[in-house]
């Protein structure tokens, strides 16, 4: 059941190629950036391709609640005025991140060190989630937590009243904890560092560097150490956000899957940190072209053309390829679902404290659908049916997971039967205009269980 109305079921069919140009949203990563060291710089920042999701929508929300001016002066045209590192005030209200468990993190991270208290809290399926990998690391700069078991929201944070500078090493791949122990730092004294094993998405770095902060990345035994000198002046930038690599998953592999396609998306960020999918999918033998590569922003971009692949095979994804995929996984097995052979995905804990337990979700839908599915704590596997094999013909339970109610429908989009969701309605909280611009490529998607 859907956490903001009633459920809307949605059915994908079969038997039509993609064609066109897909002009997926803005990516949401940078987006919620964008908005939260807005809000933290001294003057006006101006952000254009701005994701208008309902996840953002919600940060910028939060952004006016701490004291920051938001503005949208139209599709995608946003400005805001901020209040300077250390200048957030306490909100009146409740801070309410709906499905977002990127924006709860990091707004989280950005007001613990201020001497206030900050209530968060979300939908059904962001309360369930754990928030302790952040509020953790948090406390070891002075900022408290008090709320449910678990670390679960609603929970109300205690800003550190005279935070420190902390050391601290991630102990699973994670860009929002990163994230969220950077931008405490920014309102700390000396220098917080963070070290990773792996390397996560870098956006929150590329951005604090543009916005002014003195960070540098370097690369020791222990992994990745990130240094950030606190307590910086950002001086307001104006920002062209990209291409969201995560929404153009779904066009790119529903046209990979679907006989006949051809499908361009242009724009599409190909930051390294980000484009793990991208290498998988022509590891596997994937039809992709990467056209008119470029810079903008800091950001390595392309047009990214995918063809119908018939020719796939499985693969086993490195694991430590994880990080840079890690929202792509579902979208990923129902490509799986119509290569040949087996394809391997380990190292994926992360998978089970997404919006759901994604692997969970995945591999029951799927089996649903006729597909062999094998999974353990981190790590699934599965067994293609080769092109256009795939029986389908069910109705799964989205679990208000946004991707995988987009993923379900890529998979009905090739398979001999439809495939239904039993509730769409979380998709706006990414990809407002998924349905719409899936039926222009020529997409048969219904509202209802078909």
């Amino acid at each position: 059941m859907s956490a903001h109305g009633d459920p809307i079921p949605m059915t994908a069919r079969g038997g039509h190629a993609l064609t066109g140009t897909a002009d997926v949203p803005g990516d949401k990563s940078i987006s919620h950036r964008s908005l939260i060291l807005g809000a933290m710089a001294v003057g006006e920042t101006r952000v254009s391709g701005l994701l208008e999701g309902q996840d953002v929508l919600d940060t910028g929300r939060a952004m006016a609640a701490l004291g920051a001016e938001v503005i949208r002066h139209g599709p995608g045209d946003w400005s805001v005025h901020g209040v300077g590192v250390g200048g957030f005030a306490e909100p009146e209200q409740v801070i309410d991140c709906g499905n977002s468990g990127t924006g709860v993190r990091l707004i989280m991270g950005a007001v613990a060190t201020h001497d206030m208290a900050v209530t968060f809290t979300g939908d059904a399926s962001l309360n369930g989630r754990p928030m302790g990998r952040v509020t953790d690391p948090l406390s070891l700069f002075g900022a408290r937590a008090v709320g449910r078991a678990g670390g679960r929201l609603p929970l109300t944070l205690v800003g550190a009243a005279e935070p420190v500078p902390v050391r601290y090493a991630t102990p699973v791949a994670s860009a929002q904890v990163k994230s969220a122990v950077l931008l405490a730092g920014l309102n700390a004294p000396g220098r917080t560092v963070v070290v990773e094993r792996e390397a996560t998405r870098d956006h929150s770095e590329r951005m604090l560097a543009g916005f002014g902060a003195e960070i540098e990345t370097t690369r020791t035994d222990e992994g990745f150490e990130i240094t950030l000198t606190g307590r910086p002046e950002l001086r307001p930038q104006t920002i062209a956000v990209p291409r969201d690599p995560s929404s153009a998953a779904f066009p790119v592999c529903a046209a990979l899957i679907t006989e006949g396609s051809d499908v361009l998306v242009p724009n599409i960020g190909l930051n390294p940190t980000r484009a793990g999918l991208f290498d998988t999918l022509v590891e596997m033998g994937a039809d992709l072209a990467f056209e008119n590569r470029r810079e903008e922003g800091g950001e390595p971009v392309a047009d990214l053309r995918a063809r119908f692949s018939p020719d796939m095979k499985g693969i086993r994804v490195p694991p430590e390829r994880a990080a840079s995929m890690i929202d792509e996984y579902p979208v990923l097995s129902v490509v799986a679902a119509n290569a040949t052979g087996v394809t391997e995905m380990p190292g994926v804990a992360e998978l089970r404290v997404k919006e759901s337990d994604r692997i969970d979700a995945m591999a029951q839908g799927l089996r649903a659908n006729g597909v062999e599915v094998e999974d353990g704590p981190d790590w699934w596997q599965v067994t293609g049916r080769g092109p256009g094999g795939v029986p389908g013909g069910a109705t799964v339970a989205a679990r208000l997971d946004h991707r995988i109610a987009m993923s379900f429908l890529c998979l009905g989009m090739a398979a001999k039967a439809p495939v239904t969701v039993d509730d769409a309605q979380p998709i706006a909280t990414s990809f407002p205009i998924f349905e719409d611009l899936m039926k222009a490529l020529g997409a048969e998607i219904v509202r209802g269980n078909g």
